[in-house]
């Protein structure tokens, strides 16, 4: 079984961040959002704040803005008409029916692409749309559980990321490769 990381791996970019930028464009009120949404993404990107601090600090932000979106089930769907197209070429070429995508995004924005790309086997963080609440975030440490708890007797042949902050996925995985635009390293 190949698993993939998405965004950067499989998808050229942050696929969150396009969709904000697609959301900012439907409503420029979103612009404000921008100062604490960039300085949160900088602080943790740079280490200067766990995954832990950031939940804490920023989930009910998020959840209150998700609360402003309308329709998000069909702008996700209008996001993806467009966006499909930076699925990168290498996935195409070795993709298998097995093939399974574990990723931070949301659930509802990686349902739809996987439905359009015909991938089955998908896990990715959950919400409660209705609720507007993030109920699982599928990242590091976290992507392993959710992984166990969906194929617990799965073997990952391969595995491939952007990100050493995949440490966990890289560590289960018989190989692992390092995915940097459209060149891929075997690291494991």
């Amino acid at each position: 079984m190949n698993v993939y990381d998405f965004d950067n791996t499989i998808y050229d970019g942050e696929s969150v961040l396009d969709l904000f930028i697609f959301y900012l464009k439907k409503k420029p009120e979103l612009l404000k959002e921008a100062p604490w949404i960039a300085k949160a993404a900088f602080k943790y990107k740079s280490g200067k704040m766990t995954l832990d601090e950031a939940l804490e600090k920023y989930q009910d932000r998020v959840e209150k803005l998700s609360e402003t979106i309308e329709d998000i089930e069909s702008n996700v769907g209008i996001f993806w008409d467009k966006h499909c197209t930076k699925i990168k070429s290498f996935y195409f070429k070795q993709r298998k029916e097995d093939d399974v995508i574990v990723s931070a995004c949301l659930d509802i924005s990686i349902a739809e692409v996987c439905k359009r790309l015909g991938i089955k086997n998908y896990i990715a963080s959950e919400t409660d749309i209705v609720n507007h609440k993030l109920v699982s975030f599928c990242f590091r440490e976290n992507k392993v559980k959710a992984f166990k708890a969906k194929y617990p007797d799965a073997v990952i042949e391969n595995f491939y990321t952007d990100s050493l902050n995949d440490k966990p996925m890289i560590d289960l995985a018989q190989n692992a490769y390092l995915v940097k635009g459209s060149k891929i390293t075997k690291i494991k």
